[in-house]
Formats: C-alpha cells, structure tokens, sequence
C-alpha cells in the first residue's frame, strides 16, 4: 500500500452541526458495520500508522466504538476528530482506553463569538468535552480553531483560554489554527464573506505568537492544507480533495493498487508525510 502515514475515514455524514466552512461530506449514506471493519482492516495492512474517525460526526454513527476498538487492536493510532456534543462520561470510559486523541473544534473564546459559526451552546458542550478529557490522561487533545473573519480577532482569546486548559489536562495539547478552505460539498457557501487573506493569517500568527505558550500551535494555511488528505467517504469510496474539488476514486475495496492511484492523483505525499509528523503517540513532540 502508498505510504501513508493517516487516513481519515469519514464514517458518517450526520452532524449535530451546519459549519457553512465544512468540507466534509453531506448527504451520503454511510456503509454498514461489515464493510466500515473491512475498511479498518485494509487501511492496517499497510504502512498506514493512524486512521482519524470523522464525519460529519462520528460519535452519531452507533457502532462508532466497534470500529474503534477494531482500528486499535489493528495497531493503528486512533483519533477521532467530533464536534464535542456527544461526548459523554460514558463514551471515554467505554472508548477512551483505545483512543489516542481526540480533536475539538472551538470557534471562539466565549459563547457569543462562537455562535457565529456554530450552534448555539457548542461553545459550552466542548467546555463541558474538555472537563471530562481532564480525567483520561491517556487521551491527547487537539482543539481546533477555523480561521474565518467572524473570530480572527478572537484567536489570541482562544489561545489564552488553552494556556489554562493546558495545564490541566493531563494528557498533551495541540492547538490546530486553520485557515478556513474554500472547499465544500455545498455549492452555495459565500465565501468572499468568511474567508481571510494571507497577509491577515500571518499577521495573526505573529499575534499569537508574541506569547510564549506551553502547548503545540500548528498554523495550516491554504497551501498547507491543499492536497494534503487521503479519505475515505461514508459509502465506502476514496477521495484525495485538490483545491476546491473532491476527486473520488470509486470503492476503497476494490482498489488494487492504490500506490498508481495515488500517483496519477494530485496527493502530496511528501506534504503529508511532514504533516503527518506533527503529532505521534510514538516519538515525542515538544511545545514549538
């Protein structure tokens, strides 16, 4: 199999949220629990390292601790990438021991600001996530902000609010700021109205950056972020995203070679490797 190190399998395209940023996928009806455990199984009978479950949401799927435990005992790195608003006692203590870290969206430092882009009452349910991840040390935490023109001032809020939920989490904390992508399933987003320019995402990092922080800060800008994924979709097929586009490579399972595929597709490996090194229950990863 191509070497790479993450997949990101989307295992289900309901969400308690409606992101207008969102690039994953709407509206496609996920596979059943038979082929989502032969996806696991076929993504670790390669070099692949870890499979991040996302959606939509994956903790809407029902089985969502099968496949994770399934993907563990695989000895593949698991994260789970959710929204937070199903996190419960409950889920960590049945799923937490096969879970290496699980990654947050957070719009913004307080309710209102967050609302702009979320829910109402996101901001407090991923609070509430937070609170329960301080008792499962064994799980790292990534909080990711998208960077759009409703939070940018925002963002050294948010960073301030980490520098306290850093210390304590007992596990490592990663902060992923990220320029929001105009990529998206839904034709309709506008997004000369949310998208911020180059000169602006800099000029933030320098912001953020003026303070020291005892936590990793990964900055993923618009070249970073571009043909950087390898996904398979709820129905089982794979797609490497370029640019606006999502280029879908028919059934998973019946791929072959996936080295060619790969190859005649747009995916930079070279960029995925190094972007894949940012985070690894195998080597440590000191605060940048």
């Amino acid at each position: 199999m191509a070497d790479v190190e993450t997949f990101d399998f989307h295992v289900t395209s309901e969400c308690s949220q409606e992101c207008a940023y969102c690039w994953g996928p709407q509206g496609i009806d996920a596979v059943d629990t038979e082929t989502a455990l032969a996806i696991i199984a076929k993504i670790a009978s390669g070099t692949t390292r870890r499979i991040v479950f996302t959606g939509g949401d994956p903790l809407q799927r029902s089985d969502i601790g099968l496949l994770i435990r399934a993907a563990a005992e695989e000895a593949l790195e698991v994260a789970v990438s959710t929204t937070g608003d199903l996190v419960t006692e409950a889920f960590l203590d049945a799923s937490g021991p096969f879970i290496d870290l699980i990654s947050l969206p957070l719009d913004g430092s307080t309710e209102e600001i967050s609302a702009r882009t979320k829910k109402p009452g996101h901001y407090a349910a991923v609070m509430e996530a937070l609170d329960l991840l301080e008792s499962h040390g064994d799980i790292d935490v990534k909080v990711a902000t998208p960077v759009t023109r409703y939070n940018i001032d925002d963002v050294p809020n948010i960073a301030q609010l980490l520098d306290e939920r850093a210390k304590r989490l007992p596990g490592r904390l990663f902060y992923n700021v990220f320029q929001a992508f105009p990529r998206s399933m839904d034709p309709d987003v506008a997004w000369d109205e949310m998208v911020v320019d180059n000169t602006s995402f800099e000029e933030l990092r320098r912001r953020v950056e003026a303070t020291p922080h005892d936590y990793r800060i990964n900055w993923l800008g618009h070249e970073t972020l571009d043909k950087l994924y390898v996904m398979v979709f709820p129905d089982g097929s794979l797609t490497v995203p370029s640019g606006s586009q999502f280029r879908n490579f028919g059934q998973f399972l019946e791929i072959d070679d996936l080295d060619t595929l790969l190859d005649e597709s747009d995916f930079d490996e070279p960029k995925h490797q190094l972007h894949a090194k940012g985070w690894s229950r195998s080597q440590e990863q000191l605060p940048t």
